[in-house]
């Protein structure tokens, strides 16, 4: 599956790691650009799910339209292929409108499927995938992620340890093929004519970007993410396994579900989120398509936002 080279040329990116300040750039960016933003948030997809995502505000959504957000229920699981097919469709939309795609957000995979396509692999294998959960069940929460590393650590270390439903596919792909994932996913980097010029990735100082991160968390308890998350577990519905095991959700659904005071979890889903970010710089780094724009914390959102006009001429 690969995305219409005739679209990707023409759209732009603005990726980087959680907290970094791309909703505001982004915002500024779109209406320099005449452009209207397709998420690259594999969470923000999900109704119901605003503060612990961080997704755009309704007000900011107002601002510059925005696609690829709040299409899903909680309970549904969403796949890569589903995203491309989406993100392509919108895309079409926003060109016939002669306004430019803008993309913004910090999903890796989303980020490299978009530019350089996606392997399906084989067809699932039902049987193992419920051989494998059963195992999982009389082991501890880290026994998938370590099964992975001892068979393709490259795609477990972008993974999240509690990402159950990926960690089960990379596994199952090397149970039926016997090759590991990560080397089947390596697809390379399109021929220059053919790609998008404008991948631009906000890449921050680590000790200010951990401060942020600190100080978001705090925010989103401040602003109602316990009573989110109790509403979610609430629902008619169970979350789908993605959902659940969501950045900060799944982290507060433990303390939830232990009858613990919520603000337990503050530290813990801060921890996480700097890790996280650590592995968003590595999948944006790695990308040779993505072309950097160091900051150090100080610029305004205008001087980034000139900064990226600027480095598109270059």
């Amino acid at each position: 599956m690969k995305f219409s080279t005739d679209i990707l040329q023409q759209c732009w990116f603005l990726a980087g790691p959680t907290a970094c300040g791309k909703t505001s750039s982004a915002l500024l960016l779109a209406k320099e650009l005449g452009a209207e933003i397709v998420s690259l948030d594999s969470m923000a997809i999900y109704r119901q799910m605003d503060i612990g995502t961080a997704k755009p505000t309704i007000k900011e959504q107002r601002m510059v339209p925005h696609h690829v957000i709040d299409i899903i229920e909680p309970y549904a699981e969403y796949s890569l292929a589903e995203y491309l097919q989406a993100a392509e469709q919108a895309c079409r939309g926003i060109l016939n409108r002669q306004h430019i795609p803008l993309f913004v957000g910090g999903t890796g995979l989303y980020l490299r499927g978009v530019l350089r396509g996606l392997f399906t692999g084989p067809p699932a294998d039902s049987e193992f995938r419920q051989q494998l959960e059963a195992t999982a069940a009389q082991h501890d929460a880290m026994y998938l992620y370590h099964q992975l590393v001892e068979v393709d650590r490259p795609a477990a270390e972008k993974l999240h340890p509690n990402d159950h439903r990926r960690l089960i596919r990379a596994l199952e792909v090397f149970h039926l093929t016997g090759q590991p994932f990560s080397q089947q996913q390596r697809q390379q980097p399109l021929p220059v004519h053919e790609q998008s010029q404008h991948v631009f990735w906000i890449s921050p100082p680590r000790d200010w970007l951990h401060e942020r991160i600190n100080r978001r968390v705090v925010e989103m308890f401040a602003n109602g993410l316990v009573d989110e998350v109790s509403q979610l577990l609430s629902a008619a519905q169970p979350l789908s396994q993605s959902a659940r095991q969501a950045l900060g959700y799944k982290e507060l659904i433990d303390v939830l579900e232990t009858d613990a005071d919520p603000a337990c979890a503050i530290p813990i889903i801060q921890t996480r989120t700097r890790q996280f970010a650590k592995r968003q710089h590595t999948w944006f780094r790695n990308l040779e398509e993505c072309h950097p724009i160091e900051i150090t914390g100080k610029e305004c959102t205008t001087e980034l936002v000139d900064r990226i006009l600027m480095a598109r001429k270059s």
